[in-house]
């Protein structure tokens, strides 16, 4: 079980990290889920359902939606590169 939970945590650090290197935004709010999914997967471990709950709905699911919803109106990756190409 501990080592379940490492492994947990060891997804949870690089999907972190990744989610700061993406130049693609759409990538690094999928990062930024998986982040308050395998969070949520933690909690359901230290027995507080719960907070589980509350993680996988609001940080995983609303705050991605909201994420995605403001990517889509706007550009989705960084202006520099754009700038660069010109």
């Amino acid at each position: 079980m501990i080592l379940f939970q490492f492994f947990l945590v060891l997804v949870m650090i690089v999907a972190a990290v990744s989610a700061a290197v993406f130049r693609d935004l759409m990538n690094s709010v999928i990062a930024c889920a998986l982040v308050s999914l395998m969070a949520s997967i933690i909690f359901y471990f230290l027995q507080a359902p719960d907070v589980a709950m509350a993680e996988a709905s609001i940080g995983a699911g609303l705050t991605t939606a909201i994420f995605i919803l403001a990517i889509h109106r706007t550009a989705r990756e960084e202006e520099e590169e754009n700038e660069k190409a010109d």
